[in-house]
C-alpha cells in the first residue's frame, strides 16, 4: 500500500492545475483530537471552475488521506477579492504527524505540520496552561511584601491580598472583575480561573495523572482559592481589584473600585456578576476536596456561605447601576449550585433553581438572551458561553425530571441559535457570530461592537471563542447521548472545534494566539516585576476593524501607539477558557 500511496503522491504532483496564484494554507498549527472535527482553509486570487483534490501526507510523504476542496466562499467584509475553500478531513483518525499539500498551478503548497492522537490538544497544552498560571502568580517579593498590607481606596485601612494571579502580561493588578461601571460586560476574572483549574482536576483526574501535572493542577487551584480567601472582607464581600495604576513604584498599589481610563473608587465590593459569584462557587466546590491550602477545606465553604449569604442582602447594592441582570443570573447560579452540591441545603437549592428559571425568561424567539428586561441582547467578549455552562452545572446536581427539561430545551436553544447565526452567512473559518444592541437596533456580526457601554474597550475575543466551545461540548454531550441526533451533536462538535482552531492558527493571519506553540506567535510582552508573555497564555487575537463602530470588518494589528494590547496581550481568561475547552473535549460521556 505504501508504494502505492506514494505513485498516487507523485502523479498528483505532476497534475496541471488551472493558474492560480498566491495561494494560503489556514490550519490549526498544534493538532487535532482524533475523534475531533477537522477543517482547514484555503485561499485562492481566483475562483476554481474544477474540483480540486487535497492530500494529507505523513512523514514520509505518503499520502493517507485524499478529498475535494469545498466551493468557493467570499467574504469581503474580511478581504476582498479573494477566495476561501475548506479542506475537511475529520474522517481521518489514525494518528500521526501530518501535512496538508495542495498543488497549485504546478507548484506543491503543503501547511504547516499538526498532530492528529487522542485528546490531543488536552495531552498537549494542558501542561503549558499549568505553567502559564505559575509563571502568573503574584508571588515575586515586591508585590508580597506590599500586597500584605494594601491600603483600602480613600481609607487608611490596610488587608492582606497577597497571592493570586496578575491580569495580564502587560498588567500586574489582579482582578475578581472588571468594566464593573459598564454593568453588562464585566468578565470574570481570577474566580473563573479558579474555578476553572478546579474542574480540570475534578473533571480527567486519569489524564493529569498520565501528564505527571495533577498535583500541579491540584496546586494552582488552591492557590487561587486561598488568594479568594484573602480577598473576603470583615464584613463579607469581596474586593474587587488590586490596581497597580501602572506605576513601578509597588507602593502605588491600591484596592479599588476601576471606571473608565483607570478612574478609581471605593466602589471595590463584588457583586454576584464582579466576581463574587465565581468566587463563591469556586470556594463551595474546592471544598468538597478535603484539602487544605492555606486554609482549611471548612474554611473554604464557611467563608462561600458567609459570602453567599451577604449577597442576597446587599447584591444590588453592590450592582452599579442597582439591578440585576443575566450575568447576576449565571454567577449566582454558579455560587448556589456549588453550594448546594456541598451541603444539599435546600436555600441553595431554591436559590439555583430560581436562577436557572431566569434563563427562560431571558429566552428570545431568536434565541440569544436578553442581558436585561428590556431589549439588550447577551453578548459577551469573553464569557459567553457562560449561561450554558452554570446550567449544565446546575443539571449536575438538579433531579427534579420538569426542572431538567425545561432546562435542556433553553440550552439547546441557546446552542441552536450559536449554530444558526455563525453559519447563516458565507464563514469559511466557522467564525462563532453574535447579536448586539448598537444605535438602538439589533446587528449581527463576527465581534463585538467597539462602541459599548464601557466607552474605549474592546480587544480579541479568544476568551469568548473558548467559552462558546465549552459551550457547545458540554451541551452536547448533555443534549444528544443518542445516535438518533449524531449529526447534531456533530455540528456542535465542529462549531467547537473550529473556535478552539481559530485560537491556534486557523485564523486569516495564521497566527497561533497560544505562546509557544505553532509556526507564528505574536511579539512577546514585557511587564513588571519579570511577568510577561509565558509558554501557554492566549493573546487577546483578532478584532473587527479598528475605528468601525459595529465591529466589522476585521483587523490585528502587532503596533499601535500603545493600543497593540487590544490584540497582542495574554490575559487570564482566555487560558481559562481554552482549559475548558479541552478538558471538555476529553473528558468521558456520561
Amino acid at each position: 500500500m505504501k508504494v502505492c500511496f506514494i505513485i498516487v503522491l507523485i502523479v498528483f504532483f505532476f497534475i496541471p492545475v488551472s493558474s492560480f496564484s498566491s495561494p494560503i494554507i489556514y490550519i490549526n498549527q498544534v493538532g487535532f483530537d482524533a475523534n475531533a472535527a477537522k477543517i482547514a482553509v484555503v485561499r485562492l486570487d481566483n475562483k476554481m471552475d474544477e474540483k480540486i483534490s487535497f492530500h494529507i501526507i505523513n512523514a514520509k510523504n505518503e499520502i493517507v488521506f485524499s478529498g475535494f476542496l469545498s466551493a468557493s466562499m467570499k467574504i469581503d467584509e474580511w478581504v476582498a477579492d479573494k477566495f476561501f475553500y475548506q479542506a475537511n478531513f475529520s474522517s481521518l483518525k489514525n494518528l500521526g504527524n501530518y501535512k496538508l499539500s495542495l498543488l497549485i498551478n504546478g507548484e506543491q503548497i503543503i501547511s504547516d505540520e499538526f498532530i492528529i492522537d487522542e485528546n490531543a490538544l488536552a495531552k498537549l497544552t494542558i501542561p503549558s496552561i499549568i505553567h502559564y498560571y505559575n509563571k502568573q502568580r503574584a508571588n515575586t517579593p515586591q508585590e508580597l511584601a506590599v500586597d500584605k498590607h494594601l491600603l483600602l481606596f480613600g481609607n487608611t485601612k490596610t488587608v492582606d491580598l497577597r497571592g493570586g494571579w496578575c491580569d495580564a502580561s502587560g498588567d500586574i493588578s489582579k482582578y475578581f472583575s472588571h468594566l464593573a461601571y459598564a454593568n453588562f460586560m464585566s468578565p470574570q476574572q481570577i474566580p473563573l480561573v479558579t474555578w476553572s483549574l478546579i474542574n480540570a482536576e475534578e473533571s480527567v483526574p486519569n489524564l493529569l495523572t498520565q501528564l505527571g501535572v495533577k498535583d500541579s493542577m491540584a496546586s494552582e487551584a488552591l492557590w487561587g482559592a486561598d488568594y479568594i480567601m484573602r480577598s473576603l472582607s470583615d464584613e463579607n464581600y469581596f474586593y474587587m481589584t488590586v490596581f497597580s495604576y501602572f506605576n513601578k513604584d509597588p507602593n502605588a498599589r491600591r484596592v479599588v473600585g476601576l471606571r473608565a481610563n483607570s478612574v478609581t473608587t471605593n466602589e471595590y465590593q463584588c457583586a454576584f456578576r464582579e466576581g463574587g459569584g465565581m468566587a463563591i462557587a469556586a470556594l463551595a466546590r474546592i471544598s468538597r476536596w478535603k484539602k487544605n491550602g492555606d486554609f482549611t477545606s471548612a474554611e473554604y465553604l464557611n467563608a462561600a456561605e458567609r459570602a453567599f449569604a451577604h449577597l442576597l442582602i446587599n447584591n444590588t447594592k453592590y450592582d452599579d447601576d442597582g439591578k440585576e441582570n443575566i450575568i447576576d443570573d449565571y454567577c449566582a447560579l454558579m455560587a448556589a449550585t456549588e453550594l448546594w452540591m456541598a451541603t444539599d441545603n435546600i436555600l441553595y437549592k431554591n436559590e439555583a433553581r430560581k436562577r436557572a428559571d431566569n434563563f427562560a425568561k431571558r429566552m428570545t424567539p431568536s434565541g440569544y438572551f436578553l442581558a436585561n428586561d428590556s431589549t439588550r441582547p447577551f453578548w459577551h467578549a469573553a464569557d459567553a458561553g457562560l449561561p450554558v455552562i452554570a446550567l449544565a452545572r446546575y443539571l449536575k446536581k438538579e433531579t427534579d425530571t420538569n426542572l431538567r427539561e425545561a432546562t435542556l430545551a433553553v440550552i439547546k436553544k441557546a446552542l441552536d441559535y450559536n449554530l444558526n447565526i455563525t453559519n447563516d452567512v458565507v464563514n469559511p473559518f466557522g467564525y462563532a457570530r453574535q447579536s448586539f444592541l448598537i444605535h438602538n437596533k439589533v446587528k449581527e456580526g463576527f465581534f463585538i461592537p467597539h462602541e459599548n457601554e464601557t466607552g474605549w474597550w474592546w480587544q480579541g475575543e479568544d476568551a469568548r471563542l473558548g467559552s462558546l466551545a465549552t459551550a457547545a461540548i458540554v451541551g452536547g454531550k448533555l443534549l444528544y447521548k443518542k445516535p438518533v441526533n449524531k449529526s447534531v451533536r456533530d455540528s456542535l462538535m465542529q462549531f467547537a472545534s473550529q473556535q478552539l482552531s481559530w485560537v491556534l492558527g486557523c485564523n486569516p493571519y495564521s497566527i497561533c494566539f497560544m505562546y509557544g506553540f505553532g509556526k507564528k506567535n505574536v511579539p512577546y510582552m514585557h511587564s513588571m516585576y519579570g511577568h510577561g508573555s509565558e509558554r501557554g497564555g492566549i493573546s487577546n487575537g483578532i478584532t473587527g476593524k479598528d475605528g468601525n463602530a459595529d465591529g466589522s470588518g476585521i483587523d490585528f494589528k502587532t503596533e499601535a501607539k500603545g493600543n497593540e494590547w487590544r490584540w497582542t496581550e495574554q490575559w487570564i481568561p482566555h487560558a481559562a477558557w481554552f482549559l475548558q475547552a479541552v478538558v471538555a473535549m476529553a473528558e468521558e460521556d456520561e
